[in-house]
């Protein structure tokens, strides 16, 4: 009994060691990945990427305003140690000079008010204007709250058929990061 108990307990010990190494890797994999996206010098404020790591298996999300840059930044993902497959789900955003004039007036807009300022002056500003078909999406990582619903209404009145407000604070990040690490 006391011989089926410890060889219980090894396995227990070496599946939940197996299993935090398989979760501290796709950890690292992730910032990898995220490393890449970020130092990728063709993403603009009017692109947004997202990458799920599940075990080695990569999935992109999001939006870009050219095809290539959906292509160079799989193959980038797929150059990530520890990365097994992607699978590339980027969308490419419609040419419209429409949606274009509405990028540029609502990126004046934010990145020109006094309060966004120390945003406009990092090489990777975190507010994502995404526009597809008239249709706005605010994404990325703001300050507090106050900074989300400002955005949103510095973003509002240029003629989009739609605002949506996907922006998130970064105690709303921390959190969401911290639940996934305890699950």
């Amino acid at each position: 009994m006391k011989a089926l108990f410890a060889t219980l307990l090894v396995s227990l010990i070496s599946f939940t060691s197996a299993y935090a190494q398989t979760e501290r890797k796709d950890l690292q994999v992730f910032n990898d990945i995220a490393d890449q996206v970020n130092r990728y010098t063709q993403l603009t404020i009017f692109d947004s990427i997202s990458a799920s790591v599940d075990d080695g298996k990569v999935e992109l999300t999001g939006w870009v305003t050219m095809p290539y840059k959906r292509d160079d930044l799989e193959k980038r993902v797929r150059k990530v140690e520890g990365v097994m497959s992607v699978t590339n789900k980027i969308g490419v955003l419609p040419v419209s000079q429409f949606d274009d004039e509405l990028r540029f007036r609502i990126a004046r807009a934010i990145y020109s008010n006094s309060s966004f300022w120390n945003y406009a002056a990092m090489a990777n500003p975190p507010i994502r204007i995404v526009v597809n078909r008239g249709r706005v999406s605010l994404e990325g990582v703001v300050q507090s709250n106050v900074e989300r619903m400002l955005a949103r209404s510095l973003a509002s009145g240029f003629g989009e058929f739609e605002l949506k407000n996907l922006l998130k604070t970064d105690a709303e990040v921390r959190e969401g990061m911290e639940a996934r690490k305890s699950n």
